[in-house]
């Protein structure tokens, strides 16, 4: 089984970046968490962060042409206005998580908003470095259809 693991603008800034919402986790450890997991649930993890919007629709549009199984996506910001990042996303056809380290519906409204909810499968917030896993296992769940 094939994972794609997307990350969003500032994500490479982890363990730098307010360690009140985000912790001191860098995104090399987060990366390694999620692939040791999936190996544990026989999946391969394949992880990409980008702070360009365009390389991440490409990298949506290349996981449909390899038939990923399902896709993680923390966006960050992108969550709540990226339409372009949204249209990328519907035209997978396997399951997707949408997942965030803090609790987005805790925080400034703007965040309260997902242009992303209406297609992706769920979602997974306010746990940290345990929304990464908690969102793995609920795609793989998804992904063979349990």
């Amino acid at each position: 089984m094939k994972i794609l693991m997307l990350h969003g603008i500032n994500h490479d800034m982890f363990g730098k970046r307010d360690p009140q919402q985000y912790g001191t986790i860098t995104l090399d450890e987060i990366n390694a968490q999620l692939q040791a997991l999936g190996q544990q649930l026989g999946a391969s993890v394949d992880c990409f962060q980008t702070n360009h919007e365009g390389a991440m629709c490409e990298r949506i549009h290349q996981g449909y042409l390899e038939g990923v199984d399902a896709v993680l996506i923390n966006a960050g910001a992108w969550t709540h206005y990226s339409y372009g990042i949204r249209d990328a996303l519907a035209i997978l056809t396997c399951p997707i998580v949408e997942l965030h380290m803090s609790n987005i519906h805790a925080r400034e409204p703007f965040r309260h908003v997902s242009v992303f909810a209406e297609i992706v499968k769920g979602q997974i917030c306010g746990f940290g470095v345990d929304s990464y896993l908690l969102a793995l296992r609920a795609a793989i769940s998804a992904a063979k259809g349990t």
